[in-house]
């Protein structure tokens, strides 16, 4: 909503992969235990509508949550919106873009925008700075990718 308080991280990554074998990669949640040093497990089908089950490790300490795919296009985009307790409150809509760069590979963009009135808290704003999550993931995600 407007006037809401937002915190957005991004990151990006360049593969040597074709854009469906990221996307092979990125919705392979059975795999996730092998190779993802963030989202530590995951499960459910990269569907609009489809529920995941999530579990994050950030520095030792585990959260699970269920976000709602809001878009998912193979080779193009994944996108899912996660809430803690009540909409407005903590609201996480994190998304993955796959994009081709002409050169065979493709341009992996991570971001998540947080909004809702905890973001305004000095020290939910640090728990918020998964900035160096991102980073490990994309990195985790294109040796993965780029293995086959």
């Amino acid at each position: 909503m407007p006037g809401d308080p937002v915190h957005a991280v991004r990151t990006h990554v360049d593969i040597n992969a074709p854009a469906l074998r990221v996307w092979e990669v990125l919705t392979d949640f059975d795999a996730y235990a092998q190779w993802n040093p963030f989202i530590v497990s995951a499960r459910g089908r990269p569907e609009v509508g489809a529920v995941l089950e999530n579990v994050l490790d950030s520095n030792g300490s585990t959260m699970r949550f269920r976000p709602t795919v809001r878009v998912a296009v193979p080779g193009k985009e994944l996108r899912w919106l996660g809430r803690l307790w009540a909409p407005r409150l903590l609201d996480g809509e994190h998304s993955f873009l796959i994009e081709e760069t002409g050169s065979g590979g493709v341009r992996l963009t991570q971001a998540e925008t947080f909004t809702g009135a905890l973001v305004a808290l000095p020290f939910v704003r640090r728990k918020l700075d998964v900035h160096d999550h991102f980073t490990a993931m994309n990195t985790a995600l294109k040796q993965r990718a780029e293995q086959r």
